[in-house]
């Protein structure tokens, strides 16, 4: 990767001091004693979501930092938001047996008209997800179900079954902001996890540790707070967890299981699965990893130790309540700190869906959409391995960059959306219009405005064009 790649990031990052210059405008809501005004806003839900619309920001910029997050995480939980609000697939509910053409009586067309039905099947679930995302009334929802879609990780190439892609995907969104214990014993018996980590070929005498060893290094305690013993003892524990191939549901086999004394971070007794799992939650490396890691989401790529420390203790005071480690995350000073603002890189489905939604443009079909953030990098529902897409950096290198410019320049050309959306902002003059509208779309000040030189007006859709091919725009 060229240097000046690796580097973006950091070399915007120098410039945040100049954030959000566009604060100085009149028209733009401006903080009093107590709101937080309409950059903090905007850095709130940009955080937070996909991209938020200048009506948010509005509406938002008008409260109390305490009053903000609190409404954020507010909407975000009501009843509703458990579910999505766009229909998935007909097939995503079915409750048929889960069947794959094997044996003698398999012929070879059934057996390739079985993987042209998942191959499609996926396509209009990564679809169905991109609507969703596009579509939700609570963008804090989506992107906890994504962050936990790339926690508890699952890929269709080894599931196969898209149904139960949906169904993990359904569990992450029930649990986004619940209860993270509720949620880890939910995603260890999910069958695509039975499948993806071999859980359902765990039997006692012949443990597997893919399930035992990545619920310690990546789920819960993180890589040194555990050891090799532990995970050949907790594999025995998970002995006996399966799937009901007639139901497509968990089942736990009593046959299967290894009932034998096991010996567990230093803790013995006849354990079994949902045992480990409270002996994981009840280490306090499970809350700071978990805190660590959300912060990297949402803070910024480097956690400060006493600040994680401090969030954590009250994440697992709350006996794990994901909406406390989030409130005490996103009431940190460091979160709304100047040297905080945009130093983290937006992953391919934020940039898609977050410049349709701050652009207001009606998408059309999904599923052009989910192959572009593939080729950025991002398949939904197929990250790359067990640990997920790394994110970050990671996100930029010479062909997504190139793949995220394209998307951008291909959006602006042939819509014109973005002349209209223009002018609806608040100024009396274009110039004011284009400050307002670029105190929305980016975080840092725009280099490409100061390049136009003094005075110089271009018209509605270069402008757009030059604002979302900014380096800045990349970061959040």
């Amino acid at each position: 990767m060229p240097t000046t790649l690796t580097r973006l990031p950091l070399l915007l990052a120098m410039g945040a001091c100049a954030l959000a210059a566009v604060a100085c405008v009149p028209a733009l809501v401006q903080p009093t004693s107590k709101a937080i005004g309409y950059s903090d806003a905007r850095h709130l839900l940009a955080r937070t979501g996909f991209g938020p619309t200048a009506a948010e920001v509005r509406r938002y910029a008008t409260l109390a930092r305490e009053e903000a997050v609190a409404e954020l995480l507010r909407d975000a939980r009501s009843s509703p938001r458990t579910s999505p609000l766009t229909p998935p697939p007909a097939w995503a509910t079915d409750t048929g047996a889960l069947r794959l053409p094997r044996g003698e009586s398999a012929s070879p067309e059934e057996r390739q008209a079985f993987r042209r039905e998942q191959v499609r099947n996926g396509l209009e679930l990564r679809a169905w997800w991109l609507s969703e995302m596009l579509a939700t009334p609570s963008a804090l929802t989506e992107r906890m179900t994504l962050f936990w879609h790339n926690h508890f990780v699952s890929s269709q190439q080894k599931v196969r079954f898209a149904r139960l892609m949906y169904a993990q995907n359904a569990t992450f969104r029930e649990h986004a902001l619940g209860n993270f214990g509720a949620l880890l014993r939910a995603a260890a018996k999910d069958p695509a996890m039975l499948i993806y980590l071999d859980s359902a070929q765990n039997r006692k005498g012949q443990p597997n540790e893919n399930f035992a060893r990545e619920v310690m290094e990546l789920f819960t305690l993180g890589e040194g707070s555990y050891t090799e013993h532990d995970v050949k003892e907790a594999a025995r524990a998970f002995t006996g967890w399966s799937l009901n191939r007639d139901t497509g549901h968990y089942q736990f086999r009593p046959g299967l299981h290894d009932n034998g004394t096991k010996t567990v971070l230093a803790r013995s007794g006849h354990f079994d699965g949902d045992a480990v799992l409270d002996l994981l939650l009840a280490r306090p490396e499970t809350a700071e990893y978990l805190t660590r890691k959300l912060w990297r989401e949402f803070v910024s790529e480097e956690p400060e130790a006493q600040e994680v420390k401090r969030i954590a203790q009250s994440f697992r005071s709350s006996n794990y309540d994901i909406k406390t480690a989030l409130r005490g995350l996103l009431l940190s000073d460091a979160f709304w700190s100047a040297g905080n603002r945009g130093v983290l890189i937006k992953s391919p489905v934020e940039l898609v869906v977050g410049t349709l939604r701050q652009l207001e443009i009606e998408p059309g079909p999904a599923l052009p959409l989910a192959l572009v953030s593939a080729g950025m990098g991002q398949n939904l529902f197929s990250p790359p391995n067990v640990k997920g897409w790394p994110g970050g950096e990671a996100w930029i290198n010479t062909h997504t960059l190139l793949a995220r410019k394209q998307f951008l320049d291909r959006l602006v050309r042939t819509d014109a959306a973005p002349a209209v959306w223009l002018g609806t902002f608040p100024g009396t003059t274009q110039a004011e219009k284009m400050q307002a509208a670029q105190a929305l779309l980016l975080p840092l000040l725009s280099s490409s405005r100061a390049a136009l030189g003094p005075g110089e007006i271009p018209d509605a859709i270069t402008f757009v064009r030059a604002t979302l091919l900014d380096p800045a725009y990349q970061l959040k």
